[in-house]
């Protein structure tokens, strides 16, 4: 899998696994939310070592620019709020910054 597979997929669980805690502790949902929240943030985890780079940092560091980006899409399409152009700009600098970060020239 390639990174631009694998960040949106790991992006998509994480924000799953965090709002069925938020559906739990904010909206007064079931306990049992916590169950598919728990594997959802262990999904997360497992495709980030997925990654093909040699340092977790830059990995997680590429990864909070989708993160945002995903995090935008997940408003519109789950929570219907539909994102405001500062949403969309800061979504789009954040996936720059991702973009320099992961494909950017490394030295050896």
């Amino acid at each position: 899998m390639t990174p631009l597979l694998i960040y949106p997929l790991a992006a998509m669980a994480e924000i799953a696994g965090c709002f069925a805690f938020w559906s739990h502790l904010r909206l007064g949902a079931s306990r049992l939310w916590l169950i598919p929240g728990c594997f959802g943030l262990i999904v997360f985890a497992w495709l980030l070592t997925l990654v093909p780079t040699d340092v977790a940092g830059r990995a997680y560091a590429a990864y909070g620019g989708i993160y945002i980006c995903v995090s935008v899409v997940w408003l519109w399409s789950v929570e219907g709020v539909r994102p405001d152009r500062w949403d969309v700009i800061g979504a789009a600098v954040t996936v720059l910054g991702a973009a320099i970060i992961l494909f950017g020239p490394r030295s050896a």
